[in-house]
């Protein structure tokens, strides 16, 4: 994660951490992150407990959190490895308690974009959430014994890794005792490359095919020998890659001659990229604006914008917490969201038609002649309410109302 501030902003000890006995999940290391403060201090103390309680798994997998929230990566993916030797089923309480009701979540090991956050935005809430971690790879899927629980979540995100794991969890979950959100047999609809081809030909709506290439078919481009037509028809620079399996933004660039690519290609290990048609999407002023949307049983919700004079927009280091006048354009956006829904009312129905997801997020723009254009879907965005409030006023009503939908979401699907 970046932290929009310097990390030394605030200091280590007013890390706020859940009981010590408590599964974490991601979102005190977010919140943390987001500001600003450094908790590598207290990581540093649960690597000394961990030392000394070798086979306390719930310590072992916070510690995991912890490693890939500070950026160790490899590191925090064998600290999980060996938590889940241990344990497979980790349960994250509700805040408030007596809990509503408890949600079995189906998650897959890997880093903290392999499965849905829903912890950073039920962070407040009354639903118990219960992380069973499948065995993409064993005999069984669902080996060990399933919790007590109202209602159950596919809350694994789809990619090519994911894909056979999730074609056996459709099979395993037909005639399943509880409710299903995010259903596994359309879970792979919001995989990258199925996503661009699924949404192709809707009215109102743009989004760029992107399509897998080789490393070796880069090459060929890159030396000249090949035109990029004749390698993906009807593409021509700039374009947009990025390896396959990424996320966060790792390894996307934008490209404009062939020049670029062999460059490209000198500083990726990657064999398999995705390949996308760059769309200029800037505004008469020269800026660029994504916004994040998240759609709940059908209908749209707004999370946020980022503004930036780079195409490439993250929310944390596009200047929002630097620039009044960037926040206050956000805040226009939230409070008149529903002109927002409403123009692209189309659009936003045929994604939730096509995808057949209760629960999905959305980073979208819309290009020079008004369409929707959709970058990427995917229930796994990161969707939370952690903003300060005084820098952010206007967020807390507009995040209360996506929380208080996916709440609804739970309750009405468990009364049905």
């Amino acid at each position: 994660m970046n932290t929009p501030a310097s990390a030394d902003t605030l200091p280590a000890s007013e890390a706020t951490f859940p009981p010590a006995a408590h599964f974490f999940g991601l979102a005190p290391f977010l919140r943390m992150s987001i500001a600003g403060i450094d908790f590598t201090a207290h990581t540093q103390e649960m690597i000394a407990k961990a030392q000394d309680n070798p086979d306390d798994a719930m310590l072992w997998m916070n510690l995991s959190t912890a490693m890939m929230s500070l950026k160790h990566e490899e590191l925090g993916l064998t600290i999980q490895d060996q938590a889940l030797a241990q344990q497979r089923i980790y349960l994250r309480p509700a805040a408030i308690q007596p809990a509503k009701l408890r949600l079995l979540m189906l998650v897959v090991p890997g880093n903290l974009s392999a499965n849905v956050p829903l912890d950073c935005l039920l962070e407040n809430s009354d639903v118990d959430l219960i992380y069973y971690f499948v065995d993409p790879h064993g005999a069984e899927p669902l080996a060990w014994a399933i919790p007590e629980h109202d209602l159950t979540m596919v809350a694994i995100g789809a990619s090519d890794d994911t894909r056979e794991l999730i074609v056996r969890l459709e099979h395993k979950l037909t005639d399943w005792p509880t409710p299903v959100i995010n259903a596994p047999q359309y879970v792979f609809s919001s995989e990258r490359n199925t996503a661009s081809l699924l949404l192709q030909n809707v009215p109102g709506l743009q989004i760029s095919p992107a399509l897998h290439i080789t490393r070796t078919e880069l090459d060929e481009v890159a030396v000249g020998n090949l035109m990029l037509s004749d390698v993906v028809a009807g593409h021509q620079f700039p374009i947009i890659l990025r390896p396959v399996g990424t996320h966060g933004g790792h390894g996307l660039q934008k490209l404009d001659t062939p020049a670029e690519v062999a460059i490209y290609l000198a500083e990726m290990n990657e064999t398999v990229f995705f390949l996308s048609q760059f769309i200029d999407y800037s505004g008469d002023d020269g800026q660029f604006r994504k916004y994040r949307v998240v759609l709940i049983d059908g209908k749209p919700y707004a999370c946020h914008m980022g503004i930036s004079s780079h195409w490439m927009i993250h929310y944390v280091n596009a200047g929002m917490y630097e620039d009044a006048a960037k926040r206050a354009e956000e805040a226009v956006f939230l409070n008149n969201f529903a002109e927002f829904a409403e123009r692209h009312k189309a659009a936003l129905d045929a994604i939730y038609q096509r995808t057949g997801l209760d629960y999905l997020g959305i980073d979208c723009a819309e290009t020079k002649d008004g369409q929707f254009l959709v970058f990427e879907i995917d229930p796994a965005m990161v969707i939370h309410a952690m903003d300060d409030d005084v820098l952010f006023p206007n967020k807390q009503i507009p995040m209360r109302k996506v929380t208080d939908a996916f709440r609804n979401l739970l309750l009405a699907r468990v009364n049905s």
